[in-house]
């Protein structure tokens, strides 16, 4: 299958592009570390595949409109 059939037909049954459900679903399992494990930013960007603290809080926020320390203090 052709990378193209592949994100056409993802993207239909799904209803996000690949890269775009990817990002989506580390979200929520950052979502989810942040409520309930007291691991530091860092090993929750790990965890979920960013290669960088940094990186995770600019992703979280497009996603939740808020930083994950915020989600984390509301939860």
């Amino acid at each position: 299958m052709s990378r193209a059939t592949l994100g056409r037909r993802f993207t239909a049954l799904v209803g996000r592009p690949p890269m775009a459900y990817l990002t989506w679903w580390r979200m929520i399992r950052a979502a989810t570390l942040l409520r309930t494990a007291d691991a530091p930013l860092e090993s929750v960007a790990r965890q979920v595949g960013h290669g960088s603290p940094y990186a995770l809080p600019h992703a979280f926020r497009r996603e939740f409109g808020t930083t994950p320390g915020r989600y984390r203090a509301l939860a």
